[in-house]
């Protein structure tokens, strides 16, 4: 830990950009990123999104890819002491929100540490926007009392998830980065318990122009991934509601465009 006071530091904003659509980006978040001398960003934040920065601000792409981490963790939490130190406004631009599966809870840790001045702008998380944008509530009196996060990267040092705990009924697993592992996400739901005909939803690319949702059961979800080429970032929706997909989709009608236009207009 450095022994220098934060005043002659510069400071870093950990910035959520959200699922994809950049109308849903805070005003904090909008003013983070144009505001910046330095945006260290993710893959997942989208290209509409990145199109707000402006051209004079520096950009660091530090993202990482399945089986591809072009820069690993503990250099990505050191790049932003660095810039700091060097006295500048550094936006840490992530998809989603950054304490939510974001690893910004170990960039912020570095950062206090050596007494780098920082903020939180949180983001809305892949779970709320997705489900929003497919026509899913995430809760309803009728069919789930509980939500419940979750990320497919199931097994950390010999440690896995408590498998009877996410099985129970009348509850909502929104899993991230679910893909990869779809096949043993699906086996151990069924056998602590979870219905075979339990509804589930695959949502593509969520809250973006090429938004795609699939849905099916959970004895068909492994299989349903690979028939339809399911590719990153998406969002597995295990539960009862996501059934309600089908009267609720909004955002996937053909005239979705025209009809926000013409709200645009009057």
């Amino acid at each position: 830990m450095l022994n220098s006071t934060s005043s002659t530091f510069g400071e870093v904003f950990m910035v959520g950009a959200g699922p994809g659509d950049p109308e849903l980006l805070t005003l904090k978040a909008l003013k983070s990123m144009q505001q910046a001398d330095v945006v260290v960003y993710d893959y997942l934040v989208s290209q509409d999104i990145m199109a707000l920065i402006p051209s004079t601000v520096e950009l660091i792409c530090v993202g990482k890819r399945l089986g591809s981490h072009s820069v690993p963790q503990h250099e990505i939490n050191q790049i932003l002491v660095d810039l700091a130190l060097l006295g500048k406004t550094v936006c840490r631009l992530k998809g989603g929100d950054p304490f939510i599966y974001g690893r910004g809870g170990e960039e912020a840790l570095l950062l206090a540490q050596n007494n780098i001045k920082f903020q939180i702008v949180p983001g809305i998380t892949a779970a709320a926007g997705c489900a929003a944008y497919a026509g899913i509530p995430l809760t309803h009196r009728d069919y789930s009392q509980a939500i419940v996060f979750v990320t497919g990267h199931c097994q950390k040092d010999g440690q896995d998830l408590n498998w009877s705990s996410l099985a129970k009924k009348n509850q909502t697993l929104a899993v991230y980065m679910g893909v990869i592992k779809s096949p043993y996400i699906q086996a151990k739901l069924i056998e602590y318990g979870r219905e075979k005909t339990t509804p589930i939803a695959i949502i593509e690319n969520g809250t973006r122009h090429n938004q795609r949702v699939i849905t099916g059961t959970l004895s068909e979800l492994a299989t349903l991934i690979e028939k339809e080429a399911v590719q990153s970032p998406a969002l597995l929706i295990i539960g009862e509601v996501a059934q309600l997909h089908a009267q609720l989709d909004w955002f996937n009608k053909p005239n979705i465009e025209q009809m926000h236009n013409s709200l645009l207009v009057a």
